[in-house]
């Protein structure tokens, strides 16, 4: 018996493109999408087999639409909300976030190396150059955000689709300060000097196609990451405890 192959219906093909969009970190969540008119003048289709398809995928959990628009829904913060809400105020969790990226950002490094698009490549030159102008006027939050920017810009040039998400929705609660501060790093002169050397070796070896290289580089600048983190946070306790010793006497009695 032979069997029907059902034809897709227009609709269908729409919320497939688009949510191939979304996987592919093209389109991502909280981003508002191009109005209803326009965005059917772009795809070359009917504004009811837009809106069906919008339809689709806001029943699947992957668009929001209301009075403002349509969004790509936050579909990683039922996971990330709780998720922070368990890791805060946890000693071992920034230690085992850093073994973490340390495997992640190698490879991702690596990838990126052997798959980086001219696309990928040019968005990798352009954070790296925001970094260095942020850093000659020695403003640590938009060095500080040039990195975020850049880290972000090495997973999309992985092309893998499990990192790219991940990765960023990590990045949101770093935002929040849940497992360091990286615009304390940024306030370190030492510290900002040798994170600016360490990104332009990890995207020198990315744009250059040197997979073993850029593995090594951010392999290398996660752990160098990780222990100065470390120094701020015994800093940090060294302080406090010379503060108790000052406001000893509010202690004693008179």
């Amino acid at each position: 018996m032979t069997e029907r192959i059902k034809p897709q219906r227009v609709s269908e093909a729409i919320a497939d493109h688009i949510e191939k969009l979304i996987l592919q970190g093209v389109l991502r969540p909280g981003e508002r999408l191009t109005p209803e008119r326009e965005l059917a003048e772009k795809l070359d289709v009917s504004r009811p087999s837009l809106r069906e398809a919008i339809d689709m995928l806001a029943a699947r959990g992957l668009l929001i639409t209301t009075r403002g628009g349509t969004h790509v829904a936050q579909f990683l913060s039922p996971l990330l909300k709780p998720l922070a809400s368990l890791l805060e105020n946890n000693p071992q969790v920034t230690a085992d976030y850093f073994e973490f990226r340390q495997g992640v950002d190698a490879q991702a490094a690596r990838y990126a190396a052997l798959r980086a698009s001219d696309i990928d490549k040019e968005t990798i030159r352009s954070c790296i150059e925001r970094m260095k102008k942020a850093h000659e006027i020695e403003d640590p939050t938009q060095e500080s955000q040039a990195d975020v920017d850049l880290h972000l810009a090495i997973y999309d040039a992985g092309h893998n689709a499990v990192v790219i998400h991940i990765m960023r929705g990590l990045a949101e609660l770093l935002r929040t300060n849940i497992f360091y501060s990286r615009q304390q790093l940024y306030e370190r002169a030492s510290v900002r000097a040798k994170l600016l050397a360490q990104h332009v070796a990890i995207a020198d070896a990315i744009l250059a196609g040197n997979p073993k290289a850029a593995e090594a580089a951010a392999s290398d600048h996660v752990r160098f990451t990780f222990n100065s983190v470390e120094d701020i946070l015994r800093d940090s306790m060294r302080l406090k405890a010379s503060l108790l010793r000052v406001e000893r006497n509010d202690y004693l009695a008179r």
